[in-house]
């Protein structure tokens, strides 16, 4: 695995371990909880990208990378999750526009799915990197 490869990887399991810090306080801070795991896939999603000698772009749009990454081979990533933790990735760092999150913050639902769905980023990227 590329040094690089390892950076993207060692920042990406850093905000999934903050995500799950800050979903186990006795007041979550949802919205933090979900912008981490949102960061974290961004960084596995990279990481792969990395490691297969793509250029990274600047981009905090997972649809986005996960197409570039599907054009390089075929992983098993859900897309209309990685759909849903974009969009309420957006509200929960800003003032509520699209209407997706109740009450303008995600629920403690939400933030559990999504640590979990950044654990199954995670698990698929480093069996891809691994190899």
């Amino acid at each position: 695995m590329k040094n690089l490869t390892k950076d993207w990887i060692f920042m990406a399991d850093r905000d999934l371990s903050a995500a799950e810090i800050l979903s186990k306080d006795d007041y979550p801070l949802t919205n933090i909880v979900v912008f981490h795991c949102q960061q974290a896939i961004e960084k596995y999603l990279k990481a792969f990208l990395v490691e297969n000698d793509i250029p990274i772009i600047k981009t905090h749009d997972l649809v986005r990378l996960n197409k570039i990454i599907q054009k390089i081979k075929k992983l098993d990533i859900d897309r209309e999750k990685l759909a849903l933790v974009n969009d309420v990735y957006s509200e929960s760092r800003y003032p509520a526009e699209m209407g997706l999150l109740p009450d303008g913050m995600p629920t403690n639902k939400y933030a559990k799915e999504f640590i979990e769905y950044a654990k199954e980023i995670k698990t698929i990227i480093n069996n891809e990197i691994s190899k």
